[in-house]
C-alpha cells in the first residue's frame, strides 16, 4: 500500500495512492486507525507533503563503504570505517516534501550537497527488539535526502548548521508498505545526470541490525524515521539546480535548490 499526506485547500489529510494516479482520502491516519471516505482526487489536484513528521529523525550516517571513502577523499585523509552502528539525529523542523525548495543560507559558501537515502518508518513502538523480529516493527519505506553544507559540517563543533538548516531534510513523496529493505535500487540525479547508483543490499549494516541497535538504548516510536545512509559523496549543488532521489518500488523525491532571499 502507498500512503501519502497531502494538502487540499486548507486541509491536510492522509490518502492511499492508487496506480492510476488517484489518491483516496481517508479519515484518520495509517499509524492508528482510519476509514476510507470515498473522496478521490487526481494527484495533480493536491499538494503532496512530507508523508510523516516524526518525533525523531535518526540518521545512520556512514553506512556504506563508498560514503566513508568519498568523504575521506574530500578531506584528503584515509578512510576510517565504522565498527558498530552509531546513529545521529536530524531536525524534524528541517523536513520538507517533494517539489519543495532547498534553500541555501546567505552566510554559507553558496553550495550544498545531497545524500539520497532509504527512509525506514517505524510502525510499532520498539524497545529491546531482536534482529530477527525487527522488521515486524516497520510500517513502510520512503525516501530521504540528507542535505549537507560541508564547510560547516567540517568546521563546526556540531552538525547543527551543516545538517539541520530549514529545508535541509526533504522526505517523501510517500510511504510504501510490504517491501524488502534489502532489495532497493537507489539513484541520485543532479540536473538529470546520474550522480549515484547503488543498492540497499550494500549497506554496512542492514535495517534489522539498526533497529536492534537503536532499540537497545532508546524507544523507537510509531512514526519515527531512520535514514539508512548513502553510497557516495556527491558534488556541489547551486541555486537553480534540481536534485532527484529515486528508489525502486517507492518513487521519486524531487527538489529545487534556491538561494535565500
Amino acid at each position: 500500500m502507498k500512503w501519502a499526506r497531502f494538502l487540499r485547500g486548507d486541509n491536510i489529510s492522509y490518502g492511499i495512492v492508487e496506480n492510476s494516479g488517484v489518491i483516496q482520502q481517508v479519515s484518520g491516519d495509517p499509524f492508528t486507525a482510519y476509514s476510507v471516505t470515498g473522496v478521490e482526487y487526481d494527484l495533480n489536484e493536491v499538494k503532496i507533503l512530507a508523508p510523516v513528521i516524526p518525533r525523531m529523525l535518526y540518521a545512520a550516517g556512514p553506512n556504506y563503504r563508498g560514503h566513508v571513502e568519498g568523504m575521506a577523499n574530500r578531506r584528503g585523509s584515509q578512510p576510517v570505517y565504522p565498527i558498530f552502528p552509531e546513529p545521529n539525529f536530524r531536525s524534524v523542523h528541517a523536513i520538507i516534501g517533494t517539489e519543495d525548495n532547498i534553500v541555501i543560507p546567505k552566510d554559507c559558501s553558496g553550495t550544498v550537497q545531497p545524500e539520497g537515502q532509504l527512509g525506514v518508518v517505524i510502525g510499532v513502538d520498539a524497545r529491546n527488539v531482536k534482529k530477527d523480529e525487527a522488521l515486524n516493527y516497520v510500517f513502510g519505506y520512503t525516501i530521504g535526502n540528507d542535505i549537507s553544507q560541508r564547510v560547516w559540517q567540517g568546521g563546526d563543533r556540531t552538525m547543527f548548521r551543516g545538517k539541520n538548516c530549514d529545508t535541509f531534510k526533504p522526505l517523501g513523496p510517500w510511504i510504501v508498505t510490504d517491501l524488502n529493505p534489502n532489495d532497493f535500487h537507489i539513484t541520485v540525479r543532479h540536473n538529470g545526470e546520474v550522480w549515484e547508483d547503488f543498492y540497499s543490499k550494500d549497506q554496512i549494516w542492514d535495517t534489522a541490525t539498526w533497529i536492534e541497535e537503536l532499540s537497545r538504548y532508546t524507544t523507537l516510536h510509531v512514526g519515527d524515521v531512520l535514514w539508512m545512509g548513502t553510497q557516495g559523496a556527491d558534488g556541489d549543488m547551486f541555486p537553480g539546480d534540481v536534485i532527484e532521489v529515486e528508489i525502486s518500488d517507492i518513487g521519486v523525491l524531487k527538489n529545487y535548490v534556491v538561494a535565500e532571499d
